[in-house]
C-alpha cells in the first residue's frame, strides 16, 4: 500500500497518529492516575519487541507516519531502546516521538536520541519541589529540569512538557509555567484533567476548566495560532515575546473530537478507537508472523466502522478506562 493515509472513519477524519502503549506499568505514582502505585495482575503480559515492530510495519504501510510510544512509563522496559530503533527503521514512519516521566533523562537523552526518537514529551506537572513531590509520589523535579537541559544537548529540537490541570494543586503556577518557556524553545501542553472510572472524587475536587488557562494567556497578551492541516487537538498559542508556546489540550471543549487524528494500541495489542471508549479490539492474534501483515491492516481498516463521532465525557461517561496508565493518555 501506498504512504497515503487510508486509515479513515465515516466522519472524514483520517489517522497518521499511532499512540502506541508499551507497557502499563509506571514507577511514579501521580495523585490523578496512580495514587496506589501500579498494581501487577496475573494477565499481564505485554506486547514484546518483535510483535510491537510487526503492528508498526502494519500501520506504517496503512499511511500512519507518526508513532508515539507511550505507557505506564515505557523507559522502564529493559528494550525501550531495540523497540524505538525497531520502527524509526521501518519505511514511512516520518516522526517517532515518546511521553516520558523523565526519571533517567539525564543520563538516557542521548540513548534515546541514537535509537531515532526525535520528539520528547516530559510530563511535569509542578515547578515546585513540594508540590512535584506531593503530585507524583517523588523528589525528582530537579533531576527532570537536569534531563531537559540534556535533551537539548543530545539533539532533541522537539521538547514538550505535560502539566495536568489541578484545582488547589498547581492551578497557583500558571504565571510560573508561562515565564518559564519564555527563554526555552519548548512547548508546553496544559492539560484538563479527565474522570476515568476510579477518580470521580479527585476528579470533583481538582477539575480545573481549560478556559481558565485561556484567559490568563490572553490577559498576557499571548494569542491563538491559527489551527494546521492535520494537527491534532491542542489549542496552541503563541507570544512574541516568548521563545516558547503553549498549548491546551481540553477533552471538556465544544468540538474537542472534530480534529481527532490518533488511534491507540494498548500493551497488550488492543486497538483502541477512543481514549474513552468502551474497551478495546484484540489485534495480538494477528502479530504472531510476519505473513499476517495483510491480514492485520484488513482488520484495523474493518475496525474503523465502529469509531464514534465524539467521546461521552460531557454526560460522566469515561467508558470503561479505569486509569490513564493502561493505555498512554
Amino acid at each position: 500500500m501506498s504512504n497515503e493515509t487510508v486509515i479513515a472513519d465515516q466522519f472524514g477524519r483520517r489517522f497518521p497518529y499511532l499512540r502506541l502503549s508499551i507497557t502499563d506499568i509506571c514507577n511514579f505514582r501521580c495523585s490523578y492516575c496512580l495514587p496506589d502505585g501500579y498494581k501487577k495482575t496475573k494477565a499481564d503480559s505485554f506486547l514484546n519487541a518483535q510483535e510491537i515492530i510487526r503492528l508498526a510495519r502494519a500501520f506504517a504501510a496503512l499511511g500512519t507516519w507518526k508513532i508515539r510510544l507511550t505507557g505506564g512509563e515505557p523507559t522502564v522496559r529493559s528494550d525501550f531502546l531495540d523497540i524505538a530503533s525497531g520502527i524509526n527503521e521501518i519505511s514511512g514512519i516520518k516522526k517517532l516521538a515518546f511521553t516520558t516521566n523523565g526519571y533517567r533523562l539525564t543520563e538516557r537523552a542521548g540513548s534515546y536520541y541514537d535509537a531515532g526518537l526525535r520528539a520528547i514529551n516530559i510530563s511535569v506537572d509542578s515547578l515546585k519541589s513540594d508540590s512535584f513531590k506531593q503530585i507524583t509520589g517523588h523528589d525528582y523535579l530537579e533531576n527532570i529540569m537536569d534531563g531537559i537541559d540534556a535533551c537539548f544537548d543530545a539533539g532533541f529540537e522537539n521538547v514538550k512538557l505535560n502539566t495536568v490541570l489541578l484545582k488547589g494543586l498547581n492551578d497557583g503556577e500558571l504565571d510560573s509555567f508561562i515565564d518559564f518557556v519564555a527563554d526555552k524553545p519548548i512547548s508546553l501542553r496544559f492539560i484538563e484533567l479527565m474522570q476515568t472510572r476510579d477518580n470521580i472524587d479527585y476528579f470533583k475536587a481538582h477539575h480545573l476548566a481549560g478556559a481558565a488557562v485561556t484567559e490568563k494567556l490572553l490577559s498576557r497578551g499571548w494569542s491563538q495560532k491559527p489551527r494546521i492541516t492535520g494537527a491534532g487537538p491542542a489549542i496552541e498559542f503563541a507570544n512574541k515575546d516568548s521563545q516558547g508556546t503553549i498549548g491546551l489540550i481540553a477533552p471538556y471543549s465544544k468540538d474537542f473530537c472534530a480534529s481527532c487524528n490518533r488511534l491507540r494500541v494498548s500493551a497488550k495489542g488492543a486497538l483502541h478507537l477512543c481514549l474513552f471508549g468502551e474497551g478495546g479490539y484484540d489485534l495480538r492474534k494477528y502479530l504472531q508472523s510476519d505473513d499476517q501483515c495483510e491480514e492485520l491492516q484488513n482488520k484495523i481498516i474493518s475496525l474503523m466502522d465502529f469509531k464514534k463521532s465524539a467521546h461521552f465525557l460531557h454526560d460522566g461517561n469515561s467508558g470503561v478506562r479505569e486509569h490513564l496508565a493502561s493505555i498512554g493518555g
